[in-house]
């Protein structure tokens, strides 16, 4: 077993605690806004997507990193506050898009708008993360 230096432990603590905080500083922003962390990161991987303004559950999922039916259940929340909607693809009528609607996006712009300083100083921190 290979062993780690008292450097190394120190790294991934302060790493990890400026990860937390930066989290914690989230959850703030978003709970300003009415919003759960999980509902804006929803909004962030839509406007974020490479290459289309719409994802699959599976998908998103994948970005959230969460099971296929708490994605569902969250889409669902998001759904009835006006955020998201659910559309039938026009190419394969068996695939369901997920569209960001115009106050998610107003919502996810002004959220992450706030996290600028943050993300502004993790980026001076760990300069890999840019």
């Amino acid at each position: 077993m290979n062993q780690l230096s008292k450097q190394d432990f120190q790294n991934l603590s302060d790493f990890r605690f400026r990860l937390r905080a930066f989290q914690r500083h989230s959850e703030d922003i978003c709970k300003s806004h009415g919003l759960t962390s999980l509902q804006y990161l929803l909004l962030l991987h839509l406007k974020g997507f490479t290459d289309r303004e719409w994802a699959t559950i599976s998908e998103l999922s994948t970005k959230l990193q969460s099971k296929h039916h708490a994605t569902v259940m969250l889409i669902d929340r998001c759904s009835e506050l006006g955020l998201v909607e659910r559309r039938v693809s026009a190419k394969d009528k068996r695939c369901i898009e997920i569209h960001l609607l115009a106050k998610g996006e107003t919502l996810v712009e002004a959220i992450a708008w706030q996290h600028r300083p943050e993300l502004n100083h993790l980026q001076q921190s760990f300069p890999a993360a840019q």
